[in-house]
């Protein structure tokens, strides 16, 4: 039986823990801040503990140094994540067009043969229902028409 003093004893939780999958980004200036902070650090452990209280790993560091070095700090705009967008000379979009051009071209010849196959099956059902009812079909020869 549960009473109301057990309910008021249950522990609640102090801290919700963030939603997972979402990385964390770091702005310039605060890349800029932790690098003169961890500069400043003289005396053995200093470093450790300022990671520690930030939350960051080693690695963040060496990453921003190296960014830091390339001048990315210095740009006015983060830089641009992904590949590189491929710039198609004049060679690249013809070939593209007639890529294009070709794969229209096949689907139209395939359409074309299911029509003829559709038509074909269509010629024979007639002569077989003609020859079930006993009408006379005289064939015509492929070089008449």
């Amino acid at each position: 039986m549960a009473t109301q003093e057990d309910d008021k004893l249950e522990v609640q939780p102090t801290e919700v823990k963030p939603k997972s999958g979402s990385r964390r980004t770091y702005t310039i200036a605060y890349k800029r801040r932790i690098l003169t902070l961890v500069d400043h650090c003289t005396k053995p452990g200093e470093v450790g503990r300022l990671l520690r209280r930030e939350g960051l790993y080693s690695s963040h560091l060496t990453d921003w140094r190296r960014q830091q070095v390339e001048g990315v700090f210095d740009r006015a705009e983060p830089p641009i994540r992904g590949p590189k967008p491929r710039v198609l000379d004049e060679r690249d979009q013809r070939i593209t067009e007639l890529e294009r051009d070709k794969a229209l071209l096949e689907r139209k010849v395939h359409q074309e043969t299911l029509r003829a196959q559709k038509a074909e099956a269509q010629v024979e059902f007639q002569k077989k229902i003609a020859y079930l009812l006993g009408a006379d079909i005289t064939e015509l020869r492929d070089d008449v028409c």
